[in-house]
């Protein structure tokens, strides 16, 4: 038997809990966007395409909600194993999530990469699916309307139904916050999934792996970005230090495909893995919050994107 207390009891809105993946063609600004929604640097963001290549979720908590991030690999036409694996790993990723998020850079003309992707996208039925012009920075006013014009014409084209076109520039934090809450109103009713505090569900040896892999890839040579892979061998806190001097130890092997690259990576004298090893490790003890000790060493792992053996052992 209910009581009349003489006022209606306040609503408190359901809570709701959900992932949203976004797709691009490599260099979209996906992993810059998810960086900046999350407030942390749990995904790599490269200046070379094609440099992300585990789903990596970042976590938005909010009192409302949990958005769960999703982070792909670009869609591309792949010319590799390692590519055709990627593409697999997409599109699994696609049916599984709630909201999917395509993202097109306002800086450069909708091409058949885009077409290929929402064609792609398309074949995902139940999934709602949103618009994002990143980048808008980088854009003028007129060639923004124009590319938010030519997204719904995308849309129509291949019988795509946009839930939202939204312009952001993660850059520059404009509208980011009224694109979470936008993804936010498209989950669906759930509870917390994961525990407060957390930035992402990735093991850390996987997130750390990523940051060195991303020094790497600063500054080399165009045909470097997809013979670098990382594994980190061995991660823990050094024993006999004091409780309020911690280190932690990380040894990793950073694997090329040839001779030649090998020599690119370690420089002259050893300086350019050096300068690869100091920016990895700030990077690594601005996520971590503890002081670390890498040590890096450059292997060879002949022709690894085309062999299914050295795939699998690099974690493909």
């Amino acid at each position: 038997m209910t009581q009349d207390t003489g006022h209606t009891p306040e609503h408190t809105p359901e809570h709701k809990s959900g992932f949203a993946s976004f797709v691009g063609r490599p260099n979209a600004g996906k992993s810059t966007l998810t960086n900046a929604l999350v407030g942390s640097k749990v995904v790599i963001t490269s200046s070379k395409p094609q440099t992300t290549r585990t789903v990596v979720r970042g976590i938005v908590h909010r009192d409302d909600a949990q958005l769960i991030l999703v982070d792909t690999p670009g869609l591309h036409r792949p010319r590799t194993l390692l590519g055709e694996r990627l593409n697999d790993l997409v599109k699994t990723t696609l049916s599984e999530v709630d909201v999917v998020a395509v993202c097109f850079p306002a800086n450069e003309k909708i091409g058949p990469g885009d077409r290929f992707i929402v064609h792609e996208m398309g074949k995902v039925k139940r999934t709602i699916k949103v618009a994002i012009a990143t980048k808008t920075d980088l854009a003028t006013p007129e060639q923004l309307g124009q590319h938010l014009l030519d997204i719904a014409g995308l849309g129509t084209e291949t019988g795509t139904e946009w839930a939202e076109i939204v312009p952001v520039s993660a850059k520059e934090n404009h509208q980011v916050k009224l694109l979470e809450d936008l993804l936010v109103g498209l989950l669906p009713t759930g509870p917390q999934l994961y525990p407060d505090g957390d930035l992402s569900d990735a093991p850390e040896e996987i997130i750390v792996a990523e940051l060195i892999r991303e020094a790497a890839l600063e500054g080399v040579r165009d045909e470097l970005p997809h013979s670098i892979a990382v594994v980190v061998e061995e991660m823990g806190l050094r024993e006999d230090r004091p409780a309020d001097k911690p280190l932690l130890d990380i040894h990793a092997n950073l694997y090329v495909e040839r001779d030649s690259q090998k020599g690119i990576m370690i420089g002259h004298k050893g300086a350019r893995l050096k300068d690869v090893g100091r920016r990895a490790r700030l990077q690594i003890e601005a996520l971590l919050g503890t002081p670390v000790y890498l040590d890096l060493h450059i292997k060879i792992a002949k022709d690894w994107q085309r062999d299914p053996r050295q795939l699998r052992k690099l974690g493909f």
